[in-house]
């Protein structure tokens, strides 16, 4: 299996900037896409940005041109780099990763991280 590990969150005021990682583990298991995901309380979890391992980029509407996904596949790394942070961003963000196992590509399995909290408040 694969295992992700964010880090990057914290407080920051509004207007100001982020920025998370997600390493994933070394593993036979190939990683495809990553996404980011949130969850602020009394919510759903909701899509952030995906990134595809040919470095296609997805956003959800409200974080496009605000927000920066990249991918380091070398370092199995996916980046969020927030900027013109808002109150409303608020929410624990989580890492997302579709896998595969050598043995049968077709497979995908999901796997995340556990979270990091971003918290934009003055």
């Amino acid at each position: 299996q694969v295992h992700l590990v964010e880090s990057g969150g914290g407080l920051v005021q509004p207007g100001g900037s982020l920025r998370l990682s997600c390493a994933a583990s070394e593993s036979i298991f190939s990683i495809n896409a990553m996404d980011w995901y949130r969850q602020a309380p009394g919510k759903q979890r909701e899509l952030v940005a995906g990134i595809t391992s040919g470095g296609s980029t997805n956003y959800a509407d409200s974080e496009k041109g605000r927000f920066t996904i990249s991918r380091d596949n070398a370092k199995n790394t996916v980046y969020l780099q927030m900027n013109s942070l808002k109150p409303e961003d608020t929410a624990v963000y989580y890492c997302h990763a579709r896998i595969s196992p050598p043995w049968d590509t077709s497979r995908e399995f999901d796997t995340w991280g556990q979270g990091t909290q971003v918290t934009v408040s003055s």
